[in-house]
């Protein structure tokens, strides 16, 4: 047995079902390795595409996903969903091969030092040197992936190493024991919770993680206290709970704002600081904050709780009810205020319902798209302008049925991501949601897609330029330059390679056609022009809310 074989096994006993990534002339052993393996190797048609369905595929799961590639370009190529899956709390195992060891210390035909390439966007990254310390490298690397806040770990192997006889076995996996949190801090976030007038809940990304979606739904009904989640907190409670407000994250005033702006306690539950900057709710770091999650809160000033509750959330939130319930201040206080904007969010919402504009606006776009899909069913975002309308309007009932990547925040996610969705769910409909820009820099694995019978439907938000961009320049400036570009006929792209393409040409034409295109059974292109007026119009909107805040106060 060589050092590649060793790793595969390795591999096999960490429950690896899939590697996504290319072959090199420097990962060939690896490789050969996995031909009489259990494991499936995912071709894939860039690095990159590989990176983030293993990134999405950790997500979704909770255990590692494993993407391989080569050296040199390879390499840098794979870095983007590495990064993305570390900054997005996703266990991730980034496997690369290398130069031989004795040509390390020259200067080498593509080779680069990446272990110190990758040390700045994982938890750890490691060469191994030693054939029989791949073991070890192995089983720290998936302690490490999916320990704590999970992320990225990286492992290089020489191509010499991965040649040389090994003699050890895989290691046993280790039990990893729930943490729980202290009496103390649980009686003080009781307390705080049970005295004040206005709490809010700020849900994030660490409660789905942490599987305390039906804990943290109980907390809130039971006590009646508002709840807005993340982007990436979504579906932890159902979105048509009366307690639930829906998202915050957008850069600009929005409802819920109001609900912020009133509180006299957030208590905030698996939320992670990169997830909506503190600054942005609690500018002068006076609201007082309950942290609830599985590690320490991070240092900000706008971020500095009076309790932290650290330890099993779903645990610490049935503790706290307890508590809550046996208080006679929780049972004599009046309704939050921020429940109160539960009537204008929804109304809101509604006001596209019926929306018949060409091109279609945003919201109406995002409005059908749950009509159709199911509770269980998949959207996974890609970056752009779409992205926040998806933030703002699209609302799931159950966690992981809305993908946004809001840590690293990296485009040309969405397909990939959509093929791994659909590898770990073969029976829920998936929606991979993109740009028009962020489309074309991973459209190539919809080729992939096709080879592994993962059929999925990519919407395309179609402006012909980089929307959220032009958003962001008109606000600033008053004039946009440098984000128009011009785009492929989409549906004779697709049925060049053998999938289906359509093109809305009407907004009642919208929900028959995903209709369709999600009863196919290969991968299927919706090219959707949309109005992105709408992106300054919501500007414009929540600049009077704010005056309207200030009027209030």
């Amino acid at each position: 047995m060589n050092t590649a074989e060793l790793l595969v096994q390795c591999l096999e006993n960490e429950g690896v079902k899939y590697i996504f990534g290319l072959p090199g002339e420097e990962n060939l052993h690896i490789l050969e390795a996995l031909k009489g393996s259990t494991i499936q190797f995912v071709t894939c048609r860039h690095e990159q595409g590989a990176a983030f369905m293993a990134d999405v595929y950790g997500r979704l799961t909770g255990q590692a996903g494993v993407c391989l590639s080569t050296l040199g370009p390879g390499a840098t190529n794979l870095m983007t969903g590495v990064a993305d899956a570390n900054l997005d709390g996703a266990p991730l195992i980034a496997i690369t091969g290398q130069v031989s060891t004795d040509r390390m210390h020259i200067l080498s035909h593509q080779y680069l030092d990446l272990v110190a390439m990758f040390a700045p966007i994982t938890k750890w990254s490691k060469q191994i040197v030693q054939p029989n310390s791949t073991a070890e490298i192995v089983r720290k690397a998936f302690h490490v992936a999916q320990s704590e806040t999970p992320g990225a770990v990286h492992i290089d192997v020489p191509e010499n190493v991965a040649a040389m006889p090994a003699t050890v076995k895989p290691l046993h996996k280790n039990g990893a024991s729930r943490v729980y949190a202290a009496f103390a801090s649980l009686d003080r976030a009781a307390i705080a919770i049970a005295q004040a007038q206005n709490p809010l809940i700020l849900v994030g990304n660490g409660a789905i993680r942490s599987h305390a979606s039906l804990a943290l739904t109980e907390l809130a009904t039971q006590l009646n206290l508002p709840v807005v989640n993340t982007f990436m907190g979504k579906g932890v409670i159902p979105y048509t709970h009366p307690s639930a407000l829906w998202s915050v994250g957008l850069q600009q005033r929005d409802y819920i704002s109001c609900g912020f702006d009133r509180t006299d306690l957030v208590i905030a539950v698996g939320y992670d600081l990169i997830e909506y900057s503190p600054k942005k709710w609690n500018p002068t770091g006076e609201i007082p904050i309950v942290h609830i999650a599985e590690v320490s809160a991070e240092i900000d000033s706008s971020y500095i709780p009076q309790v932290e509750v650290v330890g099993d959330i779903a645990d610490s939130l049935q503790e706290i009810l307890q508590r809550c319930q046996k208080s006679s201040d929780a049972k004599s206080k009046p309704e939050p205020h921020a429940l109160s904007l539960r009537e204008e969010i929804r109304t809101d919402y509604e006001q596209y319902a019926d929306d018949r504009g060409f091109p279609i606006r945003p919201q109406k776009l995002i409005y059908d798209l749950r009509q159709v899909l199911g509770d269980d069913d998949i959207l996974i975002s890609d970056v752009g302008a779409h992205k926040m309308w998806i933030a703002r309007h699209y609302h799931c009932a159950k966690p992981n049925t809305c993908l946004i990547s809001n840590g690293f925040a990296a485009m040309g996610i969405a397909i990939p991501g959509a093929i791994a969705a659909k590898l770990v769910y073969p029976d829920r409909q998936v929606i991979a949601a993109t740009g028009d820009g962020g489309f074309m820099m991973n459209m190539q694995e919809l080729e992939t897609a096709l080879r592994l019978n993962t059929p999925f439907v990519t919407l395309i938000f179609n402006d012909g330029g980089y929307g959220l961009i032009e958003w962001k320049q008109m606000q600033q400036f008053g004039v946009s330059s440098f984000v128009k570009f011009g785009n492929p006929d989409f549906v004779k792209l697709a049925e060049s390679m053998g999938l289906k393409g359509y093109r809305i040409a009407e907004t009642a034409d919208f929900i028959p056609t995903l209709q369709e295109a999600l009863a196919q059974d290969v991968p299927a292109i919706i090219d959707c022009p949309v109005d992105y007026r709408e992106n300054l119009l919501f500007s414009q909107k929540s600049k009077t809310l704010d005056c309207l805040i200030t009027e209030d106060a």
